[in-house]
């Protein structure tokens, strides 16, 4: 999960930032999903350690080339070895099961 934000962009909307983010990502071909919820604003992105690390150094370089002089992300990874993960479905799965419980 990874929550950029652009600044000193002189507005105070960052639409068109995360937009191009989210451009980025698509190419990149890991699995992702924006989120808004009570917890904050972020993308959940799956994929292999420097995929998933070079996704977010590409949008860097992308919200740096639409005009943004500074930006600040917060990362937070999660990784397990105790069994096999398929790529693209860890973070739907951990949804489902607490949904199961519910």
């Amino acid at each position: 999960d990874f929550c950029l934000i652009p600044m000193g962009t002189g507005d105070s909307s960052v639409a068109e930032y995360i937009a191009e983010c989210q451009t980025v990502l698509q190419k990149s071909g890991l699995t992702f999903k924006a989120h808004s919820a009570p917890s904050g604003y972020g993308t959940n992105l799956e994929g292999p350690w420097n995929e998933v690390c070079k996704a977010i150094h590409d949008c860097h370089a992308a919200v740096h080339q639409l005009g943004a002089p500074r930006i600040a992300t917060d990362i937070r990874i999660g990784t397990r070895t105790d069994r096999e993960v398929v790529l693209g479905e860890g973070n739907d799965r951990k949804v489902r099961r607490v949904e199961e419980i519910l």
